[in-house]
């Protein structure tokens, strides 16, 4: 029988039931929901196919232990006990980051440095050496202190997920990838779905509906911390990528259109979608969002201008009122928007469907959801 091991994916609090679907799809086994982050049993495949495939994760973390620490000399101990050979190799380096909230055990740097002296001591004893030169791949121990219950990670993403390698280059205020992802599941994106963003801005949307549509693995074009560690095999990251690859639907209908205001913004989605490799399935055009024009049968999904930080809010609160003039957003026409303003809805003068909580990097917003 394969080994399994624990697993942990954070994720954007309010989606976590669309990671547990993810991860359904993947085999992942004894899925844990938690505010913010996912708990599941799985072996090296599932590990190489939760850091390919999954679109609204943030990282994927194999979770060594877990256990009170209320002093340094438990969190010593509880370090110290904890399997770390079976995945830190002699040469390996393993550098320590991490967090401490509401816990007696608050200071970051004095924590980093007593996980960091407990893990040596573990290894001094089962390599029999005194040094460790910390040469060879890099192992992210990373641990969380809450409430006095310390949980000690290894970090294998290595770059967060929300890195798919296609945006290097943004708008003032884009969107997470991860975030972008679980709009459009959120949005019941289909393989023949038609979807518009008319505020493109660097086309994150746009690309997501598109790997979502197209089944593409949105880790298919970057490469992860634990490929590059001994103890997993090699044939487990090659297998997982040709499944990846196997998988993609490029027989499928799926187009979107992209419209913004600002010529930047357009040629900044095209090149995007170019290296995401979904050009083809992306239109664009430069066009002002009074001049909107619904498509028959094509899903609405945006992320327009906030005042908190591109418009002023006076700004933003016009631009919203202009939307409700132009968006039919109804059940022919489906729309999804996400916004901080709490007034959003007397602005477009629709009443949302739906509501749901997200978070755009530490700002509260509200998917707006009218079907």
């Amino acid at each position: 029988m394969t080994q399994t091991f624990l697993m942990c994916c954070p994720c954007h609090f309010g989606l976590e039931s669309t990671l547990k679907f993810e991860l359904k799809k993947i085999g992942a086994q004894d899925i844990t929901v938690q505010d913010g982050r996912l708990i599941f049993r799985g072996d090296y495949n599932i590990l190489a196919k939760a850091n390919l495939c999954l679109s609204t994760a943030e990282r994927v973390l194999i979770q060594l232990g877990e256990f009170p620490a209320y002093s340094f000399e438990e969190l010593f101990q509880g370090v110290k006990k904890l399997p770390l050979e079976n995945w830190i190799g002699k040469d390996d380096a393993f550098p320590v980051k991490g967090h401490a909230l509401d816990s007696k055990l608050h200071s970051v740097p004095d924590c980093q440095s007593i996980i960091k002296k407990a893990a040596v001591e573990r290894l001094k004893l089962h390599y029999h050496t005194s040094w460790f030169a910390e040469t060879g791949s890099i192992h992210q121990i990373q641990f969380f202190i809450r409430k006095n219950i310390c949980t000690i990670c290894l970090d294998t993403s290595g770059a967060g997920l929300h890195k798919r390698g296609y945006r290097r280059n943004s708008n003032a205020a884009p969107i997470k990838e991860t975030l972008a992802a679980g709009i459009v599941d959120l949005a019941r994106v289909r393989t023949d779905s038609v979807v518009i963003d008319p505020f493109c801005g660097s086309g994150t949307i746009l690309i997501e509906a598109a790997f979502k549509a197209m089944r593409m693995a949105p880790g298919l074009n970057r490469h992860f911390a634990a490929e590059k560690w001994d103890c997993i095999p090699d044939t487990v990251w090659r297998n997982a990528r040709s499944e990846a690859i196997a998988a993609i639907r490029r027989d499928s209908p799926f187009e979107a259109y992209g419209c913004d205001i600002d010529p930047e913004a357009i040629r900044l989605t095209e090149e995007n979608a170019r290296k995401a490799g979904v050009k083809t399935r992306i239109h664009l055009q430069q066009r002002d969002i009074a001049h909107f024009e619904p498509i028959e049968n094509s899903i609405t999904i945006c992320n327009p201008p906030y005042g908190e930080r591109m418009l002023d809010i006076q700004a933003a609160e016009s631009l919203y009122r202009i939307m409700g003039c132009v968006f039919p957003a109804n059940k022919e026409y489906p729309c999804y928007v996400i916004s901080p303003a709490s007034e959003f809805e007397t602005f477009f003068d629709k009443k949302a469907v739906k509501r749901r909580k997200l978070y755009n990097g530490m700002m509260q917003c509200q998917l707006y959801m009218y079907y």
